[in-house]
């Protein structure tokens, strides 16, 4: 088993200063993912997960954007997809709270180009946004954010198109080739746009509008997230959806069954995991 003891201190110390700020500020925020699993299954980490994710309502989101710059300590920082390589390098729409006193990848061109902000522990911020009533606005949506999504990868630092279908790779490369065209900073604005272009109708579902395309199929009733229970987390107690176990069972199906041992094992980390908890 993989010993993953101060990797998760600096993640929970990540965890505990947005349960700090969100309270301070009265907003709310949910365990989502791996993490949600992990409190529900484990009342804590995965043992051998090395990450940590939250989801927060638009709202909650947005006013935790306002604060959290001058709220979070010198050991932390939040970075937002329109800073890297000077507002020209994107990764994907997803914020991260990193831990500065980490790293998790071989320093190489491509973390140079991410600033070194993408080679460290991180705890990822998605964001539900108001999916519009109606399977055909629904569709539109999500497709919009799949377009800008294809769009902004022609400003990655390179693209891997072994890992897609013949058709999908050529898709990739279009969309790629024609955003290269256009500046990210334009992506960045018309994505936050369109994501928050619902925000004031009450719909009956929500979806993580900054999810990669290929998990935006996960839509949860509003009724689900936006009422919050506290559930115990390491020895804490942080704020999760109250629908927890409908969240869950739509997006993995039978989460309380542990994996193969083959696959109990770290997934983001690409060479030994630094950390320095004590910084």
């Amino acid at each position: 088993m993989y010993d993953l003891t101060k990797v998760h201190q600096a993640e929970l110390a990540i965890l505990k200063e947005i349960d700090r700020i969100c309270r301070k500020y009265k907003l709310r925020y949910l365990l989502d993912s791996g993490t949600l699993i992990g409190a529900v299954r484990h009342q804590g980490f995965i043992p051998w997960d090395d990450d940590a994710d939250v989801a927060m309502t638009r709202a909650s989101f947005d006013g935790f954007l306002k604060v959290a710059p001058r709220e979070l300590p010198k050991t932390m920082e939040l970075v937002m997809p329109g800073q890297l390589h000077g507002g020209k390098g994107f990764y994907d729409f997803t914020p991260k709270i990193i831990y500065k006193n980490s790293q998790i990848h071989e320093e190489s061109a491509e973390t140079a180009f991410y600033d070194g902000k993408l080679d460290k522990l991180s705890v990822d911020l998605f964001v539900l946004d108001a999916l519009p009533d109606g399977r055909a606005r629904a569709a539109v949506a999500k497709a919009l954010q799949a377009g800008i999504y294809g769009l902004a990868m022609g400003h990655r630092y390179r693209l891997d198109y072994k890992k897609y279908a013949p058709l999908t790779r050529i898709m990739v490369a279009a969309m790629a080739g024609v955003g290269r065209l256009i500046p990210l900073s334009w992506l960045v604005k018309l994505q936050d746009v369109l994501a928050k272009k619902d925000r004031k109708k009450k719909t009956a579902r929500l979806y993580y509008s900054n999810y990669q395309p290929d998990y935006l199929y996960v839509t949860l009733e509003r009724d689900w997230s936006v009422e919050t229970v506290e559930l115990p987390f390491e020895g804490e107690h942080f704020m999760c959806p109250k629908g927890w176990d409908h969240v869950l069972t739509w997006v993995y199906g039978d989460y309380r069954t542990l994996p193969p041992v083959e696959k109990r094992k770290p997934t983001h980390a690409t060479a030994e995991i630094w950390v320095d908890v004590e910084g």
